[in-house]
């Protein structure tokens, strides 16, 4: 979804572990800049309007615009992005500039909405098997979500990926026949066995032979 925010972005000579870590000191983030056939532009970036970017509705789908020092603001998406593991801060990000004349392949969260008569009526379990899928649309017609309505969905029932309404431009590149949700039965919980039982199978009998058996399995000695 093409959202009206634009970002600065400030032009870096150097790369490296050290131009990275001089980058951080300064409250900014390294970053890169490529696509629709023009050279890549290693820029640094506000980590914090980024994030608020990661972290709004549309997430990376967001279409929106980096402006690099006084050039023309061009319209990107984030198409990838590091974060530290401990401290949890952006370490590096990846943006794509977007032809709006273009189609693109983006995944879209799918929410599930509704209770199921199967679940309410005949005791089964609704299973949500797929949380997003994949189309091929314009930029500006990237939805921020999907919502399918499972309500009427019975016992050995399922919504498919095909089953979802697309408009526009939009089209299905994830499997058809992919599930969305089902309604299963529920699973029958085993039986113990008595604890007596188990011992009983667990440990059998052990019967020892006393002397006399043993002399007496012992083949006669031949006279002499």
């Amino acid at each position: 979804m093409r959202k009206d925010i634009t970002i600065a972005a400030e032009p870096r000579d150097s790369r490296g572990k050290n131009e990275a870590r001089r980058l951080r000191a300064r409250g900014l983030t390294p970053a890169v800049v490529y696509g629709t056939k023009l050279d890549p532009v290693a820029v640094a970036v506000n980590p914090k309007d980024v994030n608020k970017i990661l972290r709004s509705n549309t997430g990376h789908n967001t279409i929106f615009n980096v402006q690099v020092t006084d050039g023309a603001p061009a319209p990107v998406m984030i198409v990838d992005w590091q974060n530290d593991p401990i401290k949890n801060t952006l370490l590096h990000v990846d943006l794509k500039r977007i032809d709006l004349t273009r189609q693109l392949s983006v995944k879209v969260p799918v929410h599930i909405s509704g209770d199921a008569k199967g679940v309410k009526l005949q005791g089964g379990l609704l299973e949500v098997v797929t949380r997003e899928i994949e189309i091929d649309c314009l930029p500006d017609e990237i939805p921020d979500e999907f919502v399918v309505n499972v309500s009427e969905l019975m016992l050995n029932q399922s919504v498919r990926a095909s089953e979802i309404p697309l408009s526009g431009s939009m089209k299905l590149l994830s499997p058809a026949e992919q599930v969305i949700a089902h309604v299963v039965a529920m699973k029958a919980e085993a039986v113990e066995a008595p604890a007596e039982a188990v011992a009983a199978v667990a440990e059998p009998e052990v019967i020892k032979k006393g002397k006399k058996d043993e002399e007496a399995a012992e083949p006669e000695k031949k006279k002499k």
